[in-house]
């Protein structure tokens, strides 16, 4: 890996575009290198988890609308179109919508992949993009697999080395710059035109935080599906020798100086060398349980100790619920965010899945977490879950917090201890440091488990015929003829889109 170091510079310095980050990245982009094995197996993995809840959502209304808005935009020339998800291959919209609705149906249950740093991502966002264009354009599977494995690159390695909750921006700004890179990877595109798309998709995809705090709004979903979307639109433009903003990160007016930690700040990215494999893929984890990542592990310690202390079920058993935990589980999805809606039972779903304290009373007191049953209203408005959920805390451990921004993939931790005091007095506690499905968890996810995932969430809405056959598409996809990608998609039993109410728009 080659660090590159990244400052804000005046106009007057002149700095050139071969110093820039986004020539760097587009340099890393453009570099041909062959996609390992192991990497490629990922691919597959992570297209399959994407599927997999798009199909949970695919009757939801923020996946509705977007698919809406998606097929009143027919194929733009110079190409075949794109499929989306629930729909048959054969109804092919212009791929930046198709990047638009798909990625709206892979975000919205936030129940796909993650990687955590100093910043937080879903870099199975960028895939919805990566596939839109490739059956747009006649890409090959092998292509595609490239286009992912670049996304994946650029967006963990940006979310290692800059903050952009700590300035309240959406973590969707590094999503923009990764996505352009990917598709010009997967479409062979020159540095230079790939260095002018990462700028306008950055320029164009930084938004505040706004969408995940408070009253979180069904925009949750359709931010990462909005990065996506500009930067497809971005390299359409790109390709037509338009310019954008630069220096976008180190110019006196851009992203450095005034969104993130000012003109005096300095950050090191560092990116694969020529000829360096992109392996970053390999670093992030998918999850059991559709939830924010932080959870994963909570809802874990919580069905283990539904099982081991049934005195902790008994009506009124429990006075208080101690979470010691990171930085980021207290401040955003824990009592430390001081979101009032966090402990109101009619909050939105969105609300809910980034609640710790709402999540940890759900499932110690079911053993179970379902993306359906732990979110619905009357699970939320239960009385007794209620009058636990309110006794749930969280702090900060500095430990905790240490290890959630170790770069030590054995140390790294999502989790933290539990303090439970029942009514009698007695005190029972316990830890978790990862999830079960994480890499270095009880039950690390694998091959098998991606596929009864899709298969579990697919089956009230999908055939099993065409379970099976997305299935086999999906697993051949580094071998897929351009003419095959179309079918990277998969179509709902007949009757269960006509169901789903939906609103007239604009378009």
């Amino acid at each position: 890996m080659k660090t590159h170091n990244l400052r804000t510079h005046r106009s007057d310095e002149n700095l050139e575009r071969t110093s820039q980050l986004a020539w760097a990245i587009a340099e890393v982009a453009a570099d041909d290198v062959e996609v390992s094995d192991d990497v490629s197996e990922m691919v597959i993995n992570r297209v399959i988890d994407n599927a997999a809840v798009a199909a949970a959502s695919v009757t939801r209304a923020p996946v509705a609308a977007a698919r809406a808005q998606a097929l009143t935009h027919p194929v733009s020339v110079n190409g075949d179109g794109s499929t989306v998800f629930g729909r048959e291959p054969s109804r092919r919209v212009s791929p930046e919508w198709a990047a638009w609705a798909n990625g709206v149906a892979v975000r919205e249950l936030d129940f796909h992949d993650t990687f955590l740093s100093a910043e937080y991502s879903h870099p199975g966002d960028n895939i919805p993009a990566m596939v839109a264009v490739g059956q747009h354009v006649g890409s090959t599977g092998r292509d595609v697999v490239r286009g992912i494995a670049t996304g994946y690159e650029i967006q963990i390695d940006l979310v290692k080395a800059i903050s952009l909750h700590k300035h309240k921006i959406d973590h969707v700004a590094h999503l923009g710059p990764s996505a352009a890179a990917g598709l010009g990877t997967m479409l062979h595109l020159d540095p230079e035109v790939i260095f002018q798309a990462i700028g306008q998709a950055l320029h164009t995809t930084t938004a505040t935080r706004q969408s995940r705090k408070g009253q979180i709004s069904t925009w949750k979903a359709h931010a990462p599906a909005f990065a996506g979307k500009m930067a497809v639109e971005s390299v359409d433009r790109a390709m037509r020798g338009q310019t954008s903003p630069e220096p976008i990160w180190e110019g006196e007016d851009g992203v450095i100086a005034w969104l993130l930690d000012g003109p005096e700040a300095s950050y090191d990215v560092s990116l694969p060398e020529r000829g360096e494999a992109k392996r970053a893929i390999l670093d992030s984890y998918t999850k059991e349980h559709s939830a924010e990542y932080q959870a994963q592990a909570w809802i874990d310690l919580a069905r283990k100790l539904h099982n081991e202390h049934p005195e902790l079920l008994a009506p009124g058993a429990i006075r208080s619920v101690v979470i010691h935990t990171s930085h980021h589980t207290h401040f955003v999805i824990g009592s430390g965010a001081n979101d009032p809606q966090k402990y109101d039972p009619s909050a939105s779903r969105e609300t809910l899945d980034h609640s710790i304290p709402y999540i940890f009373a759900v499932a110690l007191q079911d053993g179970e977490w379902h993306h359906v049953r732990s979110y619905a209203p009357e699970r939320a408005g239960r009385p007794d879950t209620v009058e636990l959920w309110k006794r749930i805390t969280t702090e900060e451990d500095p430990e905790w917090t240490r290890r959630y921004h170790s770069l030590d993939p054995k140390e790294k931790a999502f989790g933290g201890r539990v303090t439970i005091t029942l009514t009698d007095g007695s005190v029972i506690t316990d830890e978790i440091a990862v999830a079960d499905a994480h890499p270095l968890g009880a039950r690390p996810f694998a091959r098998a488990n991606y596929i009864e995932k899709f298969r579990s969430l697919a089956e009230p809405v999908v055939t099993v015929d065409e379970i099976e056959r997305f299935l086999d598409v999906a697993q051949r996809l580094p071998e897929l003829e351009p003419h095959e990608l179309a079918d990277l998609t998969f179509t709902v039993e007949p009757g269960v889109l006509a169901s789903v109410p939906t609103t007239k728009g604009l378009f």
